[in-house]
C-alpha cells in the first residue's frame, strides 16, 4: 500500500543567509596573520554581531547608520589595528555589499547627523563658544575608507572655487524618479524627506475631495513660479521642477548651489547660479532673467535678499501680467522658518492664490494648537498697503507629518493657503 508523505517532512533546514558586512567581518578575522594579538580575546562572531546590519547606498559611497564600529570591543579592537588592518576590513565590507547589489561602491563612512551648532576655536586651539551650524555642515560625518577630498577647504562663499568643486567627492542618488547629486564631506542629505518630495509632486492633484481647489494641469502649473527660501541641494526645488514651474531659489551653502546645479543637469533641467561678484552685477537683474526661459535660478546669498529682488523685479515687469505669479513658497527650515514669514507672504501678496510650506518641529500635543498660533501669525502679516490686501484671505489646511525629528516631536509641514477673495 503506497503512503502518500508529505516531502516538506524530509526537507533540509534551510540555512540562514549571512549578511554581507559578518561576512566581511569573518573573512577579514580569518586572514589576520596567526600571530596578530588584535583579536585579543575578542571573538568575531561577537564582532559580527555588534556590527551594523544596515546602510544606504550613494552612489559610489555605502553610509553606515551612526554609532556603527563604535561599540565597546570594536572601540578597543580599532585602537590596537595598523592602518592597513583597518583599510582591508573596510574594504572587504564594500567588497561584500558590492557583490551583494551587483554594483560597485568604492567608499565608505559613518552617518553621524548634523549638529546644529559648532564649535570653533582662536587662532590658540582653544575651544570658543559654539556657533550656530548655519549652512547645515555635516561635520559628525566619519570617513572609514575611500578619497573624500580636503576636509579643510574655505566655507566662506567667496572663496570656494571651480577647482575645489572638481576635486571634490561627489554621490548620487534617485528619488520620485529625480536625481539628486551631493558632496558627502559639505553637504547633507536628508533620505527621509522623500514623502515631502512625493507629496508635493501631486499637490495640484489631489484625490481629497476638500482639497479640489488645488487642482490645476500642466498647462496652468508652466506659467507659474515656485520660490525655495533653504534651496539646498534640490530637495523641493526639483518637486516644483518636475510639475513644469519654473523656480526661485536662495541658498547660503556653495555646496549645496554646487549639487543643486549638477542635480538640475542630471535631470535635464536648465539652471542659473548667481554668485561672488554677480549678485551685485546689472547684468543678473531679475527681471531679465525672469523674460527669459530657464528653468531653475538660483542665488548664493541670504534669503533676506528674496524679497527685495522681487520687488524690484516686479516693477520692471510691470504691466506684463503673469510675468512673475507665485504660487509656492517652501521654507524648509529646521527647528523652524518663522524668520522667513513675513517675507514670503509679501511674496505672494500680488498672486491670487499661493501656499506657503512652512516646516517646524512640533510636539505631538501641540500640533494643533501650533496649526491655529499659525495662522493667526500669518493673518498679522498681510500686508496693509496696496488695493488688493484687504479682500487677502489666509489659512492653514493641511499639516503634514513628515518624520520623527526627536521622541515625541515631529518634523510637520503647514500648508498655508493665501488667496484674493
Amino acid at each position: 500500500m503506497a503512503v502518500n508523505e508529505n516531502p516538506k517532512r524530509h526537507a533540509k533546514p534551510k540555512q540562514k543567509s549571512t549578511l554581507p558586512i559578518e561576512a566581511a567581518i569573518a573573512a577579514w578575522a580569518s586572514n589576520l596573520p596567526a600571530e596578530s594579538a588584535a583579536l585579543g580575546e575578542v571573538d568575531p562572531a561577537e564582532l559580527a554581531a555588534q556590527a551594523p546590519k544596515r546602510w544606504t547606498a550613494y552612489e559610489p559611497m555605502v553610509l553606515l547608520p551612526s554609532g556603527s564600529f563604535a561599540s565597546p570591543a570594536w572601540t578597543s579592537l580599532r585602537s590596537t589595528l595598523s592602518t592597513t588592518q583597518l583599510g582591508d576590513l573596510w574594504s572587504r565590507i564594500l567588497s561584500e555589499i558590492s557583490r551583494k547589489s551587483g554594483t560597485s561602491f568604492t567608499h565608505l563612512a559613518v552617518n553621524e547627523g548634523i549638529p546644529l551648532h559648532l564649535r570653533e576655536q582662536d587662532e590658540g586651539g582653544a575651544a570658543e563658544d559654539d556657533k550656530e551650524n548655519i549652512l547645515r555642515s555635516p561635520s559628525g560625518l566619519q570617513v572609514l575608507y575611500g578619497d573624500f577630498g580636503a576636509c579643510d577647504l574655505p566655507s566662506a562663499t567667496e572663496e570656494v572655487t571651480e577647482a575645489d568643486f572638481e576635486a571634490a567627492f561627489w554621490v548620487s542618488t534617485k528619488q520620485n524618479g529625480i536625481h539628486q547629486t551631493w558632496a558627502p564631506r559639505w553637504t547633507m542629505f536628508s533620505r527621509g524627506n522623500i514623502k515631502e518630495k512625493a507629496r508635493l509632486l501631486s499637490f495640484h492633484d489631489p484625490a481629497d475631495p476638500a482639497l479640489q481647489h488645488r487642482a490645476m494641469n500642466s498647462s496652468a502649473l508652466c506659467n507659474k513660479w515656485a520660490l525655495d527660501m533653504y534651496a539646498g541641494i534640490g530637495y523641493f526645488v526639483f518637486s516644483y521642477a518636475k510639475l513644469g514651474m519654473r523656480v526661485l531659489c536662495w541658498e547660503l551653502n556653495p555646496w549645496s548651489v554646487e549639487g543643486l546645479r549638477r542635480g538640475a543637469m542630471a535631470n535635464g533641467w536648465s539652471v542659473q547660479v548667481i554668485r561672488g561678484a554677480e549678485l551685485a552685477s546689472s547684468d543678473t537683474d531679475l527681471s531679465g532673467i525672469i523674460a527669459g526661459d530657464v528653468r531653475m535660478v538660483v542665488f548664493q546669498e541670504d534669503n533676506a535678499k528674496a524679497l527685495p529682488r522681487i520687488q524690484e523685479a516686479r516693477r520692471k515687469l510691470a504691466g506684463q501680467q503673469g510675468k512673475l505669479d507665485v504660487l509656492h513658497v517652501n521654507c524648509g527650515l529646521l527647528p523652524s522658518s518663522e524668520p522667513c514669514w513675513k517675507d514670503a507672504m509679501a511674496i505672494t501678496k500680488d498672486s491670487q492664490r499661493a501656499w506657503l510650506h512652512l516646516h517646524e518641529n512640533v510636539g505631538v500635543a501641540d500640533i494643533e494648537k501650533r496649526k491655529l498660533e499659525i495662522k493667526d501669525t500669518l493673518a498679522s502679516m498681510v500686508p496693509s498697503e496696496g488695493p488688493s490686501e484687504a479682500g487677502i484671505s489666509v489659512g492653514v489646511e493641511h499639516v503634514e507629518l513628515v518624520k520623527t525629528y526627536a521622541p515625541g516631536v515631529w518634523h510637520c509641514v503647514f500648508d498655508a493657503y493665501s488667496h484674493t477673495s
